[in-house]
């Protein structure tokens, strides 16, 4: 009979203060004499419980020792992910030995046998400015409508647990050195050490101690004066803090899923959310993120005048359509370097053209393949020389400006007034020029000097790269393709 506390505590009363009788107690409480036995003397209470035990008959020693054969052999191999599950010790008991009892007795007796190892690990704590670990991570998010996973490159002080988190494309070595030098200036310097694992971004061969850094991660560690600090395999406990990074950053700054319309906007919202992450008390200690950041940042290492350039460079031919071909992708640049050679660097999210030291072309970086991006800037000089190609060129047909092309023929002068329309949308900015079509009196016949008399008063804009479109290569044969014409 199960009893509760009252009940016991009334036995025991009547037993060592009224001195009565086994027999008493019972009749009095109604309750049997061998309750009263086992509860009278103390030596028994109702709020612990045996473990109720059952032996099965069917798991006899012989079961037992084939089941630490088992474990045995999986400690001989050595390999964790191939060792023998409680269902197939089951199957081969059933198998081997004709064992007629159930799965369930099976993984009971495993379980028992060979109890979950939880490995135990020592608190670490590090000084000001003494480490910082890295990791990736993955997200999902929506670029101008499109789902599309990015990689997160994710950064973490020791000491103070600052962030610095920047979305990629790809996890590839021109992202990670890049997001390694934009985490140092985030921070205002570099740590003495950075822990990473074993990942080939960063490491040529071996692991841990014996790992032997890529030449370029080796030259951005003796540039920014760290050391680097690689993590056994399966060691993800080694940098605990920035994998712990990785889940905050996916459950608290990409819920609910963020639509932006490209990566840097997305980027920019990073920032801010690392930033007022400096605000953010940590449970168990005493200030804010941004104060123990401020005792880490006057023991990093200061940065060097020189930013290390984390590009991969490289030698390209411009086409005659006025095209570089990088990573199995087309991009333009303007129709006057046809022929030269140019310099290119290529950034994790995106790509940038040089040409005797001056940048000329800047491209977002495509991860497809067979796909070519123009723009429309490249080729307007040639555009004003052969206006007539103008309804047919692909870098105005497939762009924003389309619209343009529908308003130009209205105008006097046709394909040359269009050519100007477009030469107008690079200066002012598309929106103003069409802003100037909507406010024009109805039934007149624009002309250029009126659109250029109501755009005069408007301050120039800065040309952008608003006209990349991915289209596919044009086929110039029978036409006058000196400088590459984009023309059908």
């Amino acid at each position: 009979m199960i009893i509760d506390v009252d009940l016991y505590g009334r036995i025991r009363h009547m037993y060592v203060q009224q001195k009565m009788s086994q027999r008493a107690i019972a009749r009095e409480l109604g309750i049997s004499r061998n309750t009263v036995k086992k509860y009278c003397q103390g030596d028994h209470v109702p709020w612990e419980r045996k473990a109720y035990e059952k032996k099965s008959s069917l798991v006899t020693e012989e079961v037992k020792d084939f089941i630490r054969q088992c474990f045995v052999h999986d400690e001989k191999e050595n390999l964790p992910k191939q060792s023998h599950t409680a269902r197939q010790i089951y199957k081969r008991l059933v198998k081997e030995h004709s064992f007629t009892g159930s799965e369930s007795t099976i993984r009971r007796v495993v379980r028992e046998m060979r109890p979950p190892k939880k490995e135990a690990f020592v608190p670490l704590e590090f000084d000001p400015g003494e480490a910082a670990q890295v990791d990736w991570g993955e997200a999902t998010v929506y670029i101008k409508g499109e789902r599309t996973k990015v990689q997160l490159f994710c950064y973490r002080l020791c000491y103070s647990a600052d962030i610095f988190v920047k979305a990629f494309y790809r996890q590839n070595q021109e992202s990670f050195l890049e997001g390694h030098v934009e985490a140092f200036a985030h921070t205002s310097g570099a740590p003495q050490r950075v822990i990473f694992d074993n990942a080939k971004v960063a490491v040529k061969e071996g692991f841990g101690l014996y790992a032997k850094p890529q030449a370029l991660y080796q030259a951005l560690s003796a540039h920014y004066a760290f050391q680097l600090h690689f993590c056994n395999i399966n060691s993800g406990n080694e940098k605990g803090l920035v994998e712990n990074l990785v889940g905050w950053m996916r459950r608290n700054v990409m819920v609910p899923v963020p639509r932006v319309d490209n990566i840097e906007e997305l980027n920019e919202t990073l920032k801010e959310a690392c930033l007022n992450y400096r605000h953010h008390r940590i449970q168990g200690r005493d200030q804010t993120v941004g104060k123990q950041y401020e005792a880490d940042k006057h023991c990093l290492n200061p940065l060097p005048a020189f930013v290390f350039d984390t590009g991969k460079n490289l030698t390209v031919r411009v086409s005659d359509t006025s095209l570089i071909r990088f990573d199995k992708n087309q991009y333009s640049v303007p129709v006057h370097l046809v022929g030269k050679t140019v310099s290119l660097k290529a950034y994790g999210n995106h790509l940038s053209c040089y040409y005797q030291g001056e940048e000329v072309a800047h491209h977002t970086r495509c991860y497809g393949r067979s796909e070519t991006f123009f723009q429309l800037k490249h080729y307007l000089p040639l555009l004003e020389q052969k206006p007539r190609s103008v309804f047919n060129a692909k870098p105005v047909r497939k762009s924003a400006a389309r619209e343009l092309l529908d308003w130009g023929k209205t105008f006097p002068g046709g394909a040359k007034d269009t050519v100007r329309l477009l030469r107008f949308s690079l200066e002012y900015g598309l929106d103003r020029v069409l802003a100037v079509k909507a406010i024009l009196p109805k039934g007149i016949i624009p002309t250029i000097s009126l659109v250029q008399s109501e755009l005069e008063p408007c301050e120039p804009v800065k040309p952008t790269t608003a006209y990349d479109v991915p289209i596919s290569l044009i086929d110039l044969s029978g036409y006058d393709n000196k400088y590459g014409v984009m023309i059908q």
